[in-house]
Order: C-alpha cells, then sequence, then structure tokens
C-alpha cells in the first residue's frame, strides 16, 4: 500500500495522515510505500494551487504529516520511503522494530533538516 504525503493539502494534512494511518492498519499490508506529492507544470493540482483552490505544504509539514502517519502505523511491515530527507535511510523491513529510530529521525528532520535543500530537489524535479 502506498500513503501519498501532502496529496491532501495544507488544510486536511493531520486527517490525512491520522485516517490514512488507521486504514493501513485494518489493510496489514506486507509493504507500506511513501512518496511526497510534487506538484508539475500542466497538472490540475498546480493550476489549483496557483488559483489558491490547493495548498500545497511546505518540506517541513511533509515532514510533520509523515511522522503523524508512522506514529499511528502499528503494522510489522516493510516501509520504503521516497522522501528526500538528507542522508537518513528510512526504508527496511521490520517497521515496528525500528518505527521509534524512523519517528526521532523523523523529528530530527524537523527540527534541523536543510529545508531548503529539500524543497529545491522536489522543486527541480522532472518526473517521478
Amino acid at each position: 500500500m502506498t500513503f501519498l504525503n501532502g496529496v491532501a493539502g495544507k488544510e486536511h494534512s493531520h486527517d490525512h495522515a491520522v485516517n490514512s494511518a488507521l486504514i493501513f492498519n485494518q489493510c496489514h499490508p506486507m509493504v507500506v510505500g511513501t512518496g511526497g506529492l510534487t506538484l508539475f507544470p500542466g497538472t490540475p493540482l498546480l493550476e489549483e494551487a496557483e488559483h489558491g483552490e490547493f495548498t500545497p505544504l511546505s518540506e517541513k509539514e511533509m515532514l510533520e504529516e509523515l511522522k503523524t502517519f508512522a506514529e499511528i502505523l502499528d503494522r510489522d511491515c516493510g516501509f520504503i520511503t521516497h522522501h528526500t530527507i538528507s542522508g537518513v535511510n528510512l526504508t527496511g523491513p521490520d517497521f515496528l522494530g525500528r518505527k521509534e529510530k524512523i519517528i526521532a529521525a523523523l523529528d530530527h528532520e524537523i527540527k534541523h533538516g536543510d529545508l531548503d535543500r529539500m524543497a529545491a530537489i522536489r522543486r527541480n524535479k522532472q518526473t517521478l
């Protein structure tokens, strides 16, 4: 199963993280993948953002949403994330065994990460 970090926008971010994790818990996935929303030119969602109809998350807010999702996720599974975190590998098996370490790494990035670098990487993506 895949959690698309940021897809609900700023207004629904917390609910998206909580409710997604609760659904994932009920589904007993073998692997949980996460990826962060990137708004590409020519897409309807970017147009909505440009018209003020959708408010994308900042890099810090993306990390906070992912942290909330990880805190509530309570199934032992593989965990794969494609978030642009400086030098931290959150991907691997045994999510529950590594959950505290994953949450601590996300918390560290929220407080001390190079958010401008992360935002630049996301801005410069051409494709997925």
